[in-house]
């Protein structure tokens, strides 16, 4: 049975970032990146660390092993992921002042787990499990990626906007 909880322990980040591996751009062919999606970010233990202790990452676990995460950020770090600071200059432009927003990170579901509710699971616990003052989920999605993007509207996703940055263009999505 899948349970769903924020990570906790080093062996559980460390499970992360394997399985964050195993999704990269560089581990897959074309045609798996087209059909099974991507990630874009490749992160270090210290920062996913760190992001952790500032707000807990959403797991789902079987057999004590991660089949699947959502990446809790929350926005001190904006500056930290060199490819992430466009993103938080563009939320910047489109947020108002009272809106207290999450950034989902990075989502990834293992490929032998997926279309069975993982994802959903993921995004439910995250919401469930957002700080006080906490209300809403941002994050953004590489419009070639359009297994995410289907995957995110589906669970209730909706473009704030579209930009481009170095020729690549992203899809601004908001939970609420």
């Amino acid at each position: 049975m899948i349970a769903y909880k924020q990570a906790s322990t080093q062996k559980e980040l460390e499970q992360i970032l394997a399985l964050q591996q195993q999704n990269l751009p560089k581990s897959l062919s074309n045609a798996e990146k087209e059909q099974e999606g991507f990630l874009t970010v490749e992160h270090s233990y210290g920062i996913l660390e760190e992001m952790n202790a500032a707000c807990g990452h959403i797991i789902a676990i079987e057999h004590e092993k991660v089949i699947g995460y959502a990446l809790c950020m929350h926005p001190k770090f904006c500056n930290s992921i060199e490819v992430l600071k466009p993103m938080f200059q563009e939320i910047n432009k489109v947020i108002k002042n009272n809106c207290n927003y999450m950034v989902m990170g990075q989502i990834c579901v293992s490929k032998e787990y997926r279309g069975k509710g993982v994802f959903r699971g993921l995004y439910k616990t995250m919401k469930e499990k957002l700080p006080m003052g906490f209300d809403t989920i941002i994050t953004e999605v590489d419009a070639k990626n359009q297994r995410s993007l289907h995957a995110h509207e589906a669970v209730g996703f909706q473009e704030l906007k579209r930009y481009l940055i170095d020729n690549k263009e992203w899809s601004l999505i908001v939970l609420k």
